[in-house]
C-alpha cells in the first residue's frame, strides 16, 4: 500500500498517530536491512582479495571493512532523530540512494595505472557513503516496525521478520561475492571483486524502488529535533575512540596520536552527556538509562556484538588472507555462520513470544561464547574448512537468538513514541560493538603476529640474514622485474598479512623453484597463534555478555511497556 492511500484514510499518521503495520512496510523495511546487511557482511570473503589487488597493509585492509561500519555508529543516533522528524520511509529510500552511490563508487576504483594511495581512497569513500545510506536504514527500517506494532507478539513477529531478513543477508552475501569474485575482469583475477560491489549497487536500487511503492509513513516528531550540538559531540567522540583502536595496531598504542584519539574521545564524550542534559530536546534523551533493563540490554549489545563480528572477522582472516582459500572456498564458513539463522527464523519467533526474551538472550550469547573457545583450540594450522563447520554453524545460531532478542528487549523498554530515539540508539549500540570486533580483535592479532614474527627474526641470526637478502633483492633483478620484487618486497614488510601473503618460494621461467620470501611460514605460524587469540577473547565476552544478560535480564516479567495509551 503507497503513503499516498494510506494518508487519505489516516491523516494523522505522518504525526505519530498509531496506525497497523502493512505488508508493504514490513517487506521494505526487511528488504532494506538485508541490502544494508549485505553491504556490511561482503567484504568478509574479498578480504584476500583486496590484499592481493590493492597491496594493503593489514590497517589499510582494516580500514576498508571500517569505512562502512564507522558511519553506521556515528550517525545511527542522528537519523533515527530525522526519520522521526520528517519521515521514516523517506528516510529509508535515502539510504538505499546512498548505498547505490557509494557502492558503485567502489566499483569503480581504479586498477594499478592510479597511485597506490588514490586507489585505497576511493575504495574508502564509496565504502563510507554505502556506509551512511546503512546508518540511514538500520534505525529507520526497526522504527517502522516498532510504529506499527502495539502488543508483544504483533511486535515480535515483525522484529523477528527484520532479523531473518538480517541473517539471511549474512549468509547470502559471502556466496554472493564469492561467485562474483569468479568473474572474468580486465584487470585480472584479483580485481573482480569490483563486481561484488555492482551487485549490491543494484540490490539497493530495487530497495529504494520498494520502499517508495509500497511502504507506509510514520513519524513522531513530537519531543524530537536536530539536536546539532549532541550530534557533533558524539560522532567526534565515537570516531576518536574507533581510530584509536584501529591506527593502534599499526602506529602503536603508546604514540602520541592514538594517546590523542582517546583523549578526544573522553572529552568529548563527558561534553555530549553535558551537551545533553542541557537540550530541551537531546538527540539521546539520557533518561533511557535510568532504564535498567534498557541499560543492561545496552552494555550486552555492545559486547556481545563486539564478539560476534570479532568472530566473523576472525573467521575471514583465517580463511581468506591466512590459508588463502577463494573467496567461494571461504563463503562456506560464512554459510556455517549465517544459515541456522533462517533455518532458526520460526523458532526464534516463538521462544520470543512464550518466554522472557532475556533468558533468549543469555543463552545466545552463551552459545557464541562456549564455540568461540571451541574455535581457539582449532589452529589455521589445520587446513580443513570441516573442522570449523560445527562451531561456526552453533555460533550462527546464538547470534541469531541474540540479535532478534536484543532488538525485542530494548524497543519493548520505551513507549512507542520514543521507538525511533530507542531503536537508533540500539542499533548505534550494536553497531558500536560490531565496529569494534575486527578494530580490537585486529589489534590484538596483527600486534601478537608481528611481535612473534619480530621474535623469531631476532632469534634466528639464519632467517634474520635471508631477510635482509630478500629486502635487497629489487637492486639485484633486471629493471623489467624489478617493480615486480619491490612490490613483493614492500608486501613483506607492511605486517604480517602482508609477510604470509607473499610466496616463499617462486617458479622460474624453467620451472625450477627458488625461495623467496624466507618469512611465509614464520607468519602463517604466527597469524594463526594470533587469530586463535583472537578466538577466545570473543569468547570470553560473549560469555561476559550473557553472565550480564542472566543477572538483570533474566528474571525480568516481559510486559507491554512500550504500547502508549490509545
Amino acid at each position: 500500500m503507497s503513503s499516498t492511500s494510506t494518508s487519505q484514510q489516516h491523516p494523522a499518521r505522518g504525526s505519530g498517530a498509531r496506525h497497523r503495520l502493512t505488508p508493504g512496510t514490513l517487506t521494505a523495511a526487511a528488504l532494506a536491512v538485508a541490502v544494508a546487511q549485505v553491504g556490511l557482511s561482503i567484504p568478509a570473503v574479498l578480504n584476500g582479495m583486496f590484499q592481493l589487488d590493492l597491496n594493503t597493509s593489514s590497517t589499510q585492509l582494516t580500514w576498508i571493512s571500517d569505512a562502512f561500519l564507522v558511519p553506521i555508529t556515528l550517525l545511527e543516533l542522528s537519523f533515527g532523530a530525522v526519520g522521526d522528524l520528517f519521515g521514516r520511509k523517506r528516510l529509508l529510500a535515502i539510504g538505499a540512494l546512498l548505498m547505490v552511490l557509494g557502492t558503485v563508487i567502489a566499483f569503480f576504483t581504479p586498477g594499478p595505472e592510479a597511485s597506490h594511495n588514490v586507489r585505497i581512497a576511493v575504495l574508502w569513500t564509496g565504502q563510507a557513503i554505502a556506509g551512511i545510506g546503512a546508518a540511514a536504514i538500520f534505525p529507520t527500517s526497526v522504527a517502522m516496525l516498532a510504529a506499527g506494532t502495539h502488543d508483544v507478539r504483533e511486535r515480535a513477529r515483525a522484529i523477528s521478520v527484520w532479523a531473518a531478513a538480517l541473517t539471511a543477508a549474512g549468509f547470502i552475501s559471502p556466496v554472493l561475492g564469492g561467485l562474483l569474485a569468479k568473474l572474468h575482469h580486465s584487470g585480472g583475477p584479483e580485481s573482480s571483486w569490483r563486481y561484488a560491489f555492482l551487485a549490491l549497487a543494484a540490490l539497493s536500487l530495487v530497495s529504494m524502488i520498494v520502499t517508495l511503492v509500497a511502504a507506509q509513513e510514520s513519524s513522531s516528531p513530537v519531543g524530537r529535533s536536530l539536536d546539532w550540538p549532541g550530534q557533533v559531540t558524539v560522532a567526534i567522540a565515537l570516531f576518536a575512540l574507533l581510530y584509536a583502536v584501529i591506527q593502534g595496531a599499526d602506529s602503536g598504542f603508546g604514540t602520541s596520536k592514538v594517546i590523542g584519539g582517546f583523549v578526544v574521545a573522553v572529552v568529548f564524550l563527558v561534553v555530549f552527556v553535558l551537551v545533553e542534559r542541557r537540550s530541551a530536546a537531546p538527540l539521546l534523551q539520557l533518561e533511557l538509562f535510568s532504564n535498567r533493563i534498557f541499560v543492561a540490554t545496552a552494555v550486552v549489545t555492545v559486547i556481545g556484538m563486539f564478539a560476534y563480528l570479532g568472530t566473523a572477522y576472525s573467521t575471514s582472516i583465517r580463511l581468506s588472507a591466512i590459508q588463502g582459500y577463494s573467496p567461494l572456498k571461504t563463503s562456506i564458513g560464512f554459510v556455517c555462520l549465517n544459515i541456522m539463522g533462517v533455518v532458526l527464523f520460526p523458532v526464534s519467533a516463538r521462544m520470543i513470544e512464550r518466554h522472557n526474551p532475556g533468558w533468549t538472550l543469555a543463552a545466545g550469547m552463551a552459545l557464541i561464547g562456549l564455540d568461540d573457545l571451541w574455535l581457539s583450540r582449532i589452529p589455521a594450522t589445520d587446513m580443513s574448512i570441516a573442522k570449523i563447520a560445527v562451531p561456526l554453524l552453533l555460533v550462527g545460531i546464538g547470534f541469531k537468538l541474540a540479535v532478534t532478542s536484543i532488538t525485542v528487549v530494548a524497543v519493548n523498554s520505551v513507549p512507542t513514541s520514543k521507538s525511533g530515539m530507542a531503536s537508533g540508539a540500539t542499533s548505534m549500540l550494536r553497531d558500536f560493538g560490531l565496529t569494534l570486533g575486527p578494530a580490537v580483535i585486529g589489534a590484538i592479532a596483527l600486534s601478537r603476529a608481528a611481535n612473534e614474527i619480530s621474535a623469531k627474526v631476532a632469534a634466528n641470526p639464519a632467517l634474520a640474514s635471508a631477510l635482509k637478502a630478500f629486502n635487497a633483492a629489487p637492486s639485484h633483478v633486471p629493471a623489467a622485474e624489478r617493480p615486480e620484487v619491490a612490490g613483493a618486497v614492500a608486501a613483506v614488510n607492511s605486517g604480517p598479512l602482508g609477510a604470509n601473503g607473499v610466496p616463499g618460494h617462486i617458479v622460474l621461467p624453467d620451472g625450477t623453484t627458488q625461495p623467496f620470501n624466507p618469512l611465509k611460514d614464520v607468519a602463517f605460524h604466527a597469524l594463526s597463534n594470533a587469530y586463535s587469540i583472537g578466538f577466545l577473547v570473543c569468547g570470553i565476552a560473549a560469555l561476559v555478555a550473557a553472565l550480564v544478560a542472566v543477572a538483570f535480564l533474566g528474571g525480568r516479567p516481559h510486559h507491554d511497556s512500550f504500547a502508549d495509551a490509545a
